[in-house]
């Protein structure tokens, strides 16, 4: 379910003074419920924007070329020193240090130009996928280079989702711009993968790395070339504290003035029950939904299956996400998207139960597509964070709730292969259903005790 990735350095911002208290957050009453959302839109009037394409096509580089590198940074890792522990942790240090990035760097979003960091970000992982090419690098230096990398993305993704409130608007646009980038990502783990295996065949790692540094390169041009330049969304006087650039020059050379920053908006948007209650409704069921993911490789060993099998169970979960999200998108409006939020929830944790009968192929595969299908209640939920949280800190939440997502799947895989060494695999699969149903069946009444009063709240 994961995969959520100009040259002139930015100022550094000016150091926090006190924390402010949280800003109350008027409760949008309609846009909640599905109500005010605007008129019903569809993806050929997302598409009709011509800087929504713009932002789709670079997200397609990015996000191909951060597949297609993970796969042969692995191989190339496996091949230097033939240890499965370290070729594993190219795929762990892709995750993990999305908790770092979606916190202590979350206020780059709102601080700079959004197109400024985007391109930057491009341009970084670029340099990252570079270093990764020369001849002779340590593994321990391709493993720091990933790090370094995963630790941007979240900023990346953080500050795109915010843009596209920009360029789409605030209703129904929104939302389906959000769907198709998310349904980029799931496509990627199916033609990514596929691409990047038949790359390896014919060539070596190195040089498939070498066309990664291309994808990344490319998606900065075209964000530089079809995107408008916007101003920083946060004013110099609205920053941390309330004080200006002005008064504060010692800033500009305080190296933790943008930690400080950051986590001082990290606190506002935590602080706040409304939007706390969504942003666990966005990582708990993908924490529980990975956990049969993580899990198949054994599972299929168990079951006698070939590589064969257990790529096609690999794409069970993709699958469903794509086809679910699309006949949502396409065929629900706002009102009907958001009735769905909950159940569909709830009901992506169950299909994980089906594992406790030791499920054959046909019936995992099953399992596996149906937990994907669970992936379109964020349709309903996307609408409800972008009226929850304010403005000024949207930039800041995309990239906290991007970093929380990624960092709370990672731990989910990991508790998931810890409890698969001392109990067999169906049934951690199948507990962490029962699990997942009475965790997010708590968060859903988190969310409805702060749901805004009125009969447009429907959820």
């Amino acid at each position: 379910m994961r995969r959520p990735a100009g040259p002139q350095a930015p100022t550094m911002p000016a150091a926090p003074g006190p924390v402010p208290a949280p800003v109350p957050v008027p409760a949008p009453t309609a846009t909640t419920g599905g109500e005010g959302v605007g008129p019903r839109a569809g993806y050929r009037e997302v598409f009709a924007v011509g800087e929504f394409r713009a932002v789709f096509a670079a997200h397609l580089l990015a996000v191909l070329g951060n597949v297609v590198c993970e796969l042969a940074l692995a191989v190339l890792v496996f091949k230097r020193t033939g240890s499965p522990l370290l070729s594993a942790l190219t795929f762990a240090v892709g995750l993990l240090p999305y908790a770092v990035g979606g916190t202590l760097l979350a206020a780059v979003a709102d601080r700079y130009p959004a197109r400024r960091v985007l391109v930057l970000c491009n341009l970084l992982c670029a340099g990252c996928a570079a270093g990764t090419v020369l001849p002779a690098v340590p593994v321990l230096a391709l493993l720091v280079l990933r790090c370094l990398s995963a630790t941007v993305a979240p900023v990346l993704t953080g500050t795109r989702a915010a843009t596209l409130g920009d360029v789409l608007g605030e209703g129904d646009r929104f939302v389906l711009g959000r769907s198709v980038l998310r349904l980029v990502s799931q496509g990627a783990q199916l033609t990514g993968f596929a691409a990047g295996g038949l790359l390896l065949a014919a060539v070596p790692p190195r040089a498939v790395l070498g066309l990664t540094v291309a994808t990344f390169l490319g998606s900065a041009l075209l964000l530089r070339l079809g995107t408008r330049a916007r101003p920083a969304r946060t004013a110099p006087s609205a920053r941390a504290g309330g004080a200006a650039v002005a008064d504060r020059p010692s800033a500009l050379v305080a190296p933790f003035a943008l930690v400080a920053d950051s986590l001082a908006g990290v606190r506002l948007l935590l602080g706040d029950p409304r939007i706390r209650a969504l942003l666990l409704l966005a990582w708990v069921p993908p924490a529980f939904a990975v956990v049969s993911e993580s899990l198949l490789t054994p599972y299929a060993g168990a079951l006698g299956l070939g590589p064969a099998g257990l790529g096609l169970l690999m794409c069970g979960m993709p699958i469903g996400a794509i086809t679910a999200e699309s006949l949502a998108g396409s065929l629900l409006g706002p009102r009907g998207r958001a009735r769905l939020t909950f159940p569909v929830a709830v009901l992506a944790m169950l299909p994980a139960l089906g594992y406790a009968a030791h499920p054959a192929f046909g019936w995992a595969l099953a399992c596996q597509f149906l937990t994907g299908c669970g992936i379109c209640y964020t349709l309903g939920l996307d609408q409800w964070f972008l009226a929850a949280v304010p403005e000024r800190l949207r930039g800041q939440a995309m990239t906290l709730l991007t970093g929380g997502l990624m960092t709370a799947q990672g731990i989910g895989m990991t508790l998931a292969g810890t409890a698969a060494e001392f109990a067999p695999v169906h049934r951690v699969i199948a507990t962490g259903g029962v699990l997942g149903t009475l965790a997010v069946a708590a968060v859903l009444l988190l969310v409805r005790r702060g749901r805004p009063p009125g009969p447009a709240a429907c959820c």
